[in-house]
């Protein structure tokens, strides 16, 4: 769906969603039916992105990860989540919300454990260079010009 400059308004069930992630061959399996509707690129906002994101049942919003330079904000809008960070698990409803500051190395990342698709609302900020690590995988992201590349600790690209 294509957004009218005339129109401010969207009606996000028709946007179209991607399927499944950019992870390299091999961390992609949690991951492989979610769905993001990338709802701020439709309005030109370029400060920070949000995403209607749906995880149907058993499958991850990622692989438990950090941001040395992005916030992230996710609110629940449907359905039974798990939020897992450092600290463990934490059951997510509809209306429920959590937050992670940029710097901070608490990995996380949230589940569908649950029979039904549950969706949320993600909100992260848009920085031009990023590094980005996943505590339980032998896993680095790092933005830039290219957008994200993957490599491993050692710094060998997947």
């Amino acid at each position: 769906m294509k957004h009218s400059k005339r129109d401010p308004v969207v009606d996000a069930a028709q946007v179209k969603a991607r399927v499944g992630t950019a992870y390299p061959a091999g961390f992609s399996d949690n991951c492989r039916l979610r769905e993001k509707k990338v709802l701020g690129d439709l309005f030109g906002l370029s400060q920070f992105g949000v995403n209607l994101t749906t995880l149907p049942p058993g499958q991850w919003s990622a692989l438990r990860h950090w941001h040395e330079q992005e916030d992230e904000f996710v609110y629940v809008v449907s359905g039974e989540l798990v939020l897992i960070d450092d600290d463990g698990e934490h059951r997510l409803s509809a209306g429920m919300c959590a937050g992670f500051p940029a710097g901070v190395k608490n990995g996380h990342h949230i589940v569908n454990k649950s029979d039904q698709p549950g969706s949320f609302i993600e909100v992260g900020t848009r920085a031009e260079t990023e590094h980005g690590e996943y505590p339980d995988e032998d896993l680095i992201a790092d933005k830039g010009k290219n957008g994200f590349q993957f490599s491993n600790r050692k710094g060998e690209p997947y």
